[in-house]
């Protein structure tokens, strides 16, 4: 059996937290606020990103992490990838005001370097502590279809690590509809111009087909 997860509720002693508690809480605002209260699991942080967007919508996004622009504006994909993301919502048809956006780790994870701070990738075992919020979170928010953006949300979803590149598209994450595509940011790492270009536009011909599965 793993561990349950340990939360330090502010002016109080570390409790520990049984993993049945995802059952138990029974709305967003509930989970919010334990999710707030928490220690962060991952080096660097010092407060939670929560979920963004509206209850029950057509389709739900899920990110690896927050970043260093969403750490200080407090809300998900606000930075360079989640710029990205918005456009090509856009272009595929997806109001960004009428879905809902995560992640699978609520907390930065990075190193300082100057007066810079490093992204660093969350762990599977970081995932896996995480894991119960966002499940309760896409419980509690009904989608009809979440999107599962790069591996670390693929892994957060499915609990097993899986390649995007062969899980792409359609997939049930039990008995919730849903789908896989790229994380974003790997978008703005392609190095060469065209190269890019073919895998935005796939990107967004992904969204176009997540939309229409949750019409």
């Amino acid at each position: 059996m793993s561990k349950a997860p340990t939360v330090a509720h502010r002016n109080a002693s570390p409790v520990a937290l049984p993993e049945t508690l995802g059952r138990e809480v029974k709305t967003l605002k509930e989970l919010n606020s334990i999710i707030r209260a928490s220690e962060p699991f991952v080096h660097g942080s010092t407060h939670a990103v929560l979920g963004e967007g509206p209850m029950h919508p057509a389709l739900a996004f899920v990110g690896e992490q927050p970043g260093d622009v969403e750490d200080i504006e407090e809300r998900p994909f606000v930075g360079p990838a989640g710029k990205l993301l918005t456009r090509a919502m856009e272009e595929a048809g997806i109001d960004r005001k009428k879905s809902y956006l995560t992640n699978a780790v609520k907390h930065f994870k990075f190193k300082q370097r100057g007066k810079r701070r490093l992204h660093e990738k969350p762990t599977a075992g970081e995932v896996k502590h995480y894991r119960w919020w966002l499940i309760r979170e896409i419980e509690l928010v009904k989608p009809k279809v979440v999107v599962a953006l790069g591996a670390t949300a693929l892994l957060a979803l499915a609990g097993k690590a899986l390649p995007v590149n062969k899980a792409r598209g359609p997939f049930a994450f039990g008995d919730q509809p849903g789908f896989v595509t790229v994380h974003p940011s790997y978008l703005l790492r392609v190095p060469d111009e065209e190269d890019r270009h073919k895998a935005y536009e796939a990107f967004v011909a992904d969204l176009r087909e997540a939309r229409r599965l949750a019409a």
